[in-house]
Order: C-alpha cells, then structure tokens, then sequence
C-alpha cells in the first residue's frame, strides 16, 4: 500500500481558499438554494484544521466569524463562536478524524457541522431571536455530502508536482 506524501500546506493555498469559502457564503441566493447553502468557512476551517492543524488557529477562525457576522447583518460574534467551536471540536478530534478516509469522515464533520448551527441557535434565542424551523440543519447535510468532494479538491492542491528528472 502507498500513502501519499503531500508537503505542507502552502499559506497561499489556505488564504485563497479560505476567502473563496467566505465569498460562496456571502453569495446572494434566494430560496431553497439559500436553505440548502453549507457553511463553506466552516468546511474549510475543519479541512484545514484537521489536516494541518498548526495551519489554523482560534483567531483566524474568530476573524473569519465576525467577517460572515458582518457580511450577513447578524448577530455581532455569532458565526465568530461558532468557527470557534469548529476549531475546537476538530482539534479535539482531528487526530482520530486523520485515520479515516474522507467518505467516513464525512459524517463526523457532519455531527461537527451541526454543533456548530446548534451554537448559533442557541445564540439567537437567547437574543430574542425567533427559533428557526427544521429546515435550518438541512445545510448540515449538504455540507457532510460536500465534505467529500471538497476534501478531494483541497488534498489535489497540495500534492506535489511530478519531478521531471524521475521516470
């Protein structure tokens, strides 16, 4: 069996896919599109940090929060928790998380995914909020399913390029 050998993740790689994760979430989108729209800040933060998690920290994670906060007109420090959150539970479990391949770490970032919504409602009631319907965690499904395809993508990033002087 050969295991594939990826060398470290590269700042910019991590800094553009984390600003392309913030602009796909503060896409205007109306509908069962906006329903079904995963956190993709939070899929990042989670790949980023179980795979390199000396990458990414709390802090970045806070900015990123208050950013989508800002983004979406919502509570000051509700998303900035919750990314929180997201990094703590995936450096908690991040090294058991590296033992599976991405098709059963799926569901796993799924139940981290909906810890995640579970801080935000609960940061929401508390501020008077009215409490969302069943629908809200449907974007904690599409985005266990998307966590395959997007680990994939982030792993090709990184993968070194062939040496031309090797056969």
């Amino acid at each position: 069996m050969t295991q594939d050998v990826y060398v470290p993740a590269n700042n910019w790689v991590i800094a553009v896919s984390l600003v392309a994760a913030l602009i796909l979430n503060l896409m205007p989108l109306q509908g069962d599109f906006l329903v079904l729209r995963p956190d993709f800040v939070a899929i990042a933060l989670a790949y980023w940090n179980v795979n390199h998690p000396y990458k990414i920290g709390m802090l970045i994670a806070f900015f990123l929060g208050l950013m989508m906060d800002v983004g979406d007109a919502g509570i000051l420090g509700q998303h900035a928790l919750a990314y929180c959150v997201i990094v703590y539970l995936t450096s908690v479990f991040g090294r058991r998380l590296r033992l599976f391949n991405a098709v059963r770490q799926a569901p796993q970032i799924g139940l981290i995914l909906f810890m995640m919504q579970t801080v935000m409602v609960l940061i929401a009631i508390s501020t008077g909020s009215p409490s969302p319907e069943w629908h809200y965690f449907l974007a904690t499904v599409t985005g266990a399913l998307l966590w395959v395809p997007a680990s994939v993508m982030l792993t090709t990033l990184q993968k070194p390029k062939a040496d031309p002087d090797v056969l």
